[in-house]
């Protein structure tokens, strides 16, 4: 017996708008918390630096992990290579 030709029953058509209504969904949360990360990196590397200068080797250990931190938001896309730039220049001037 030969499939049915032509445009698709009742069924296929739902099952078609499941599958395109899924992948919206999933596209869209994912860009969302991409945004979320980035934004909340973003406001990370904008606070301000401590007032009070910590002692030489305290302040070379907090800056060493700074700078990792930023790294590690770099190669995990929340951080641009412009954006990695600005924030590790702040931490190395400050």
């Amino acid at each position: 017996m030969r499939g049915r030709m032509g445009r698709p029953g009742l069924m296929g058509t739902m099952a078609r708008t499941a599958v395109v209504a899924g992948t919206a969904t999933a596209v869209a949360g994912g860009v969302r918390n991409h945004q979320e990360q980035k934004a909340a990196a973003q406001q990370q590397a904008a606070a301000p630096a401590p007032a009070a200068a910590p002692s030489a080797e305290g302040g070379q250990d907090e800056m060493i992990d700074q700078l990792k931190q930023l790294a590690d938001m770099k190669a995990s896309g929340i951080l641009s290579d412009e954006e990695f730039e600005a924030a590790k220049a702040k931490v190395l001037a400050g």
